[in-house]
């Protein structure tokens, strides 16, 4: 049995991972510390066994905490999803992203550093989630190499640049075997309803405006969220201690291009009930402070070393997106009315 330490478990991109892990029937039982700050969801997790996942209710700044499950569970790894990732919440709260992106890290770095040296478990990975924002802003050419010098806009990106640096130095310092994913934006089921693409969908289903900002000329490169998962358990089997590996879903796409794909996806599938075409709805607004103009991954180190690429185009991921969404509308509901942190929502459907 290989036992894992997942922090952020609840989160979007955390419960895909458990998701996924338990769907592919490994040996695994995993430890999900969450401490279920407004974007962790314990309703994303219904269905997963009790014998494969075992929910902490905790704090990764939580020294006592952390080193009292490194005693019970002997990890073979941890994978470091836990995070504040909201651009805009950053700006307009910064100290609560350094808290826990940077401290939070620091903290479990050190749980990590304490155990790997007592336990020599030679095979113990620590496997860190970033994000492509901490290279900074691209103009219309070029990608972002797992070399790209780092120069973050946000507090967000600069409290992840922040937790970067702490892992590659605890490698090269202490010996601790880390391991560094940078992501490009992802997109898929169970995304908290403030980011871009659920925003978008559920706006429409209820016919609000579609904030777009400035004019919608920013471009990112989406991936879709499983298969930003599955790239992380290659990089965790498969992936060289001390390495960096870019995750890009090979999709540059200009925010305006995402919102109005969107609607034209529905305008097909589940036409407003006015007559009216979606896009009508789209309403631009002033920029935020420091808004990157571009992001573009180069993920060509991770195909050609570990053989991994994006199984989904952006026109699959989307429709699917959107499908999960129409199919599971007690999920966002709940958390719409903010009843989420209650009882049970029953089956939801992929």
């Amino acid at each position: 049995m290989i036992n894992l330490l997942v922090t952020g478990g609840c989160g979007f991109i955390g419960s895909n991972y458990i998701q996924q892990t338990y769907e592919k029937g490994e040996n695994i039982q995993i430890i999900n510390l969450d401490k279920l700050t407004y974007a962790g969801n314990r309703h994303n997790l219904e269905g997963i066994p009790d014998s494969f996942h075992t929910f902490v209710d905790g704090d990764i700044c939580d020294n006592n905490l952390v080193d009292s499950l490194f005693r019970k569970y002997q990890f073979n790894a941890v994978v470091h999803f836990a995070a504040e990732s909201h651009v805009d919440r950053s700006i307009d709260g910064p100290a609560e992203f350094i808290q826990t992106n940077v401290v939070g890290t620091l903290n479990l770095l050190e749980r990590s550093r304490n155990y790997f040296q007592n336990s020599k478990m030679e095979d113990f990975r620590f496997l860190h989630v970033s994000t492509d924002e901490v290279y900074g802003s691209l103009e219309h050419d070029g990608k972002f190499l797992e070399t790209t010098p780092y120069d973050p806009s946000s507090p967000y990106s600069a409290s992840k640049a922040g937790s970067d640096h702490l892992v590659r130095a605890w490698y090269r310092t202490f010996g601790l075997p880390t391991i560094i994913t940078n992501c490009s934006n992802n997109y898929g089921p169970y995304q908290f309803p403030e980011k871009l693409i659920p925003l978008m969908i559920l706006n429409c289903l209820h016919n609000k405006p579609l904030p777009v900002y400035g004019k919608g000329e920013n471009i990112r490169d989406w991936l879709y969220v499983r298969d930003h998962c599955d790239a992380i358990q290659t990089v965790l089997k498969s992936g060289k201690v001390g390495e960096t590996y870019n995750i890009g879903g090979n999709n540059e796409i200009k925010n305006i291009d995402v919102v109005l794909t969107i609607c034209s996806i529905l305008d097909e599938i589940l036409p407003s009930d006015s007559g009216s075409k979606y896009a009508e709805l789209v309403s631009y607004v002033k920029d935020r402070p420091g808004h990157d103009y571009r992001y573009a991954i180069d993920a060509l180190k991770i195909k050609q070393e570990l053989g991994w690429s994006p199984k989904e185009s952006f026109e699959s991921g989307i429709q699917k997106t959107i499908n999960w969404y129409l199919n599971n509308r007690e999920w966002w509901q709940a958390i719409q009315n903010n009843t989420y942190r209650q009882g049970r929502l029953g089956v939801l459907k992929s």
